[in-house]
């Protein structure tokens, strides 16, 4: 095999096996179709047939799109933050006073943070958002003049957009971290705008299939063991079972990972465990959210997973975590 965009031979081997994996939930689902009664069980196997439909199409995007290259993957992640954006800022208590400031949000904040993602400005990348933003939107918020409700619209412009931009970001921000030498192998020690490395590539797969990963386990161990929620006002088919059984199980994924990152299998284990309780924490907190507005999704993009934040959800929480540890113990 050979290096293609940012996909190496490490890479490969990763979501060949991804895909294997997928050749199995495909075959399974085939005979499961066969051998439960359909019309009983048809909401399960239609739920199941669109996960793994969804999960086909995610998995060959972003094959594609570390195929061509740091720029186009981080393009991707913009449109995703755009999208989820939008999807949170409707389901949100905001106004005809707020639209100015979602008008800076959308177009001018979001596109310069990307731009600075892009450029590999980690210094500027890291504070514009929680920095500048953060008091630029209330006060251009306040020159509107009405105060009704000004609390609560100024936060939910502010926790959106450090949600669903500034800690989405921090995902394919990984594809331009220098990562020191490793396993007897030596990786890229940085980047030129728009040029990151297949080692940043590496971990940015190695998060996502973790995270994810963990997202699935704790379905399957839900529903085949669970008996106690965790909080059934918030989301009733989270249950200690799948929790527990998931991130356990994601984890030993994580140390079977190990050889993708510059990790050992006791580090990577240890960031796959943080990274899938943040998972899990960025799940519970937007399932809040959903249950506040009386909605189940955020959107119906992604068939049978709902809209682009109800996928991404997870990865909000776990990419800054999982990024500045990396960054700081390891880069």
């Amino acid at each position: 095999m050979t290096t293609i965009g940012l996909i190496d031979d490490t890479g490969w081997r990763l979501l060949i096996g991804a895909g294997a994996v997928l050749v199995v939930a495909t075959l399974v689902t085939a005979v499961l179709g066969r051998a439960l009664d359909r019309e009983r069980h048809a909401s399960l196997l239609s739920n199941l047939r669109a996960r793994i439909g969804a999960w086909w199409v995610m998995t060959a995007l972003i094959t594609l799109v570390l195929m061509a290259g740091e720029t186009v993957t981080i393009l991707l992640f913009a449109a995703l933050s755009l999208l989820a954006l939008r999807e949170f800022i409707t389901i949100s208590p905001t106004t005809q006073q707020d639209h100015r400031a979602l008008v800076w949000m959308f177009w001018i904040i979001l596109p310069v943070h990307y731009f600075a993602v892009w450029n590999h400005w980690y210094g500027f990348f890291a504070v514009f958002i929680p920095v500048y933003a953060f008091l630029f939107l209330p006060a251009r918020t306040a020159l509107v003049g009405e105060t009704r409700g000004f609390l609560r619209r100024a936060a939910v412009v502010q926790w959106s957009l450090m949600v669903c931009v500034y800690a989405v970001s921090h995902v394919p921000a990984l594809m331009q971290l220098p990562i020191a030498m490793a396993h007897g192998r030596a990786y890229a020690e940085g980047s030129a705008p728009g040029e990151g490395g297949p080692a940043g590539a590496n971990l940015l797969l190695f998060l996502i299939i973790v995270v994810q990963g963990s997202d699935v386990l704790q379905y399957v161990w839900g529903k085949t063991l669970g008996r106690h929620p965790i909080a059934p006002r918030v989301s009733p088919n989270k249950t200690w079972e799948g929790f527990v059984g998931g991130i356990l199980s994601a984890t030993a994924l994580g140390a079977a990972l190990w050889w993708v990152t510059p990790f050992e299998p006791w580090q990577a284990a240890g960031l796959a465990f943080v990274s899938c309780l943040l998972g899990f924490a960025g799940g519970l907190v937007m399932s809040s959210i959903k249950r506040d507005r009386g909605v189940k999704d955020f959107g119906a993009l992604i068939p049978g997973h709902g809209g682009v934040m109800d996928r991404i959800d997870s990865l909000s929480f776990a990419g800054p975590v999982f990024f500045h540890l990396t960054r700081f113990f390891f880069a």
